[in-house]
C-alpha cells in the first residue's frame, strides 16, 4: 500500500478535514484547521476536493518519509523545509518520490504549518470526519495525535501541475491584530462602560491558548449577570469568566457553556488569532452582521480568484 511513514511528528501533528458538523448534540465539537485558508490552499495547490485530509503541524520538527511517488503543498507558519536535505519552497506544488524525507523546521512566525499530500491522506472519517479533537478522542488515528512510526496510507499519483501561490496572497504575520466582533444578546449584559472598555484597550495573547480556545489578558471587564444557564457555543464565541479577561473558543470548543458572552469573532479573523503566539496584542472592533456577511462573501470571492489565477512552477 502507497503510504508515508512518520519518522519525527514535532510538537504536535493532528490529521484534519475541514471539521465534524451536526454532531453537538452528541457533545463532539467542529474540530478541523485552526487556519482554514492555509489549509484551504495547501488542498488547492494539489487540485484536492476541499475536505481532504491533511496534517496541521503546530511549532514545527515534522518529517516524514515518502514510501511512493506523490506531491505535496506546505502553507501556513512560516518555517524551512527541505526534501532530502535540500531547502524546499512553501505555498509551492512539490513532486515526491519514494524513499523521499521531508522535513519541517520549527516556525519563525505563526504557530501552524499545513501539509497536504496529492488526493488527501486516507483515513476512516468517524462522525462524519477524520478531524482529530484529543479531547474527545476521535478522528484521525485513534483519535489520538501523530507518533513516530505511524503509518498514513495515500494514494500513489505520478502527475499534478505544479502551482505556486504568489507572495501577495501568502499568510502575514503581525504583532498586532484587530479581531471583528458581531455582538449577541447577551451583550446587552454589560453596561456600555464595560463594553467601552472591551473595545478601547488592548489584550494581549497569552501561553494558555489553544485549539480549543484564546485565552487573553488585559483590562478586565464585568458583566451585570453572573449566573446564566448552558448554552451551545459557536465558532469565534468570546466568554467573559468571572475574571473578567476573555476567551475566544475555537475549534476544539466545549460544546455548552455558560459563562456570558459578549458576541463572536468573525471566522476570517478567528483564523488569525489561531496563528497568534503568546505576546500578540489583540484590540476587538463591532461590526454588523451585514457587515460580517459582505466580509465572508468578499473572502469567498478573494480565494476564488487567486486559486484560478496561479503561478506555474
Amino acid at each position: 500500500m502507497s503510504n508515508f511513514t512518520v519518522l519525527s511528528a514535532g510538537i504536535l501533528s493532528l490529521l484534519q478535514d475541514r471539521g465534524r458538523f451536526g454532531q453537538s448534540e452528541l457533545g463532539l465539537t467542529n474540530g478541523g484547521p485552526v487556519d482554514a485558508y492555509s489549509a484551504d490552499i495547501a488542498n488547492a495547490l494539489l487540485d484536492n476536493d476541499s475536505n481532504a485530509t491533511l496534517i496541521e503541524c503546530s511549532v514545527g520538527g515534522l518529517q516524514l518519509q515518502a514510501n511512493c511517488a506523490s506531491y505535496i503543498a506546505i502553507t501556513g507558519a512560516e518555517l524551512s523545509v527541505s526534501i532530502n536535505g535540500q531547502d524546499a519552497p512553501m505555498w509551492t506544488t512539490l513532486a515526491i518520490s519514494a524513499g523521499d524525507i521531508i522535513e519541517l523546521g520549527m516556525v519563525t512566525a505563526g504557530l501552524r504549518a499545513y501539509v497536504a499530500v496529492a488526493q488527501g491522506f486516507n483515513v476512516q472519517p468517524q462522525f462524519t470526519s477524520t478531524a482529530t479533537v484529543l479531547r474527545e478522542k476521535v478522528g484521525g488515528l485513534n483519535g489520538d495525535k501523530l507518533q513516530a512510526g505511524d503509518t498514513l496510507a495515500v494514494t500513489s499519483v505520478s502527475s499534478c501541475m505544479k502551482r505556486s501561490l504568489a507572495t501577495e496572497h501568502r499568510r502575514k504575520f503581525n504583532n498586532t491584530l484587530t479581531l471583528r466582533l458581531i455582538e449577541g444578546y447577551q451583550a446587552k449584559q454589560f453596561i456600555a462602560t464595560e463594553r467601552q472598555r472591551f473595545y478601547l484597550h488592548p489584550y494581549t495573547v497569552t501561553p494558555q491558548s489553544d485549539r480549543m480556545g484564546y485565552k487573553l489578558k488585559g483590562s478586565a471587564i464585568q458583566c451585570q449577570q453572573q449566573s446564566l444557564l448552558s448554552e451551545g457555543i459557536c465558532y469565534g464565541a468570546v466568554q467573559i469568566p468571572p475574571d473578567g479577561q476573555p476567551i475566544v473558543l475555537l475549534n476544539d470548543r466545549q460544546t455548552l457553556g455558560g459563562y456570558p458572552k459578549i458576541g463572536s469573532v468573525l471566522s476570517l479573523d478567528c483564523a488569525l488569532l489561531a496563528q497568534a503566539s503568546p505576546g500578540t496584542q489583540v484590540y476587538f472592533t463591532p461590526i454588523s452582521i451585514e457587515q460580517a456577511h459582505n466580509a465572508l462573501c468578499l473572502a469567498d470571492v478573494y480565494f476564488k480568484s487567486i486559486t484560478q489565477q496561479w503561478t506555474l512552477s
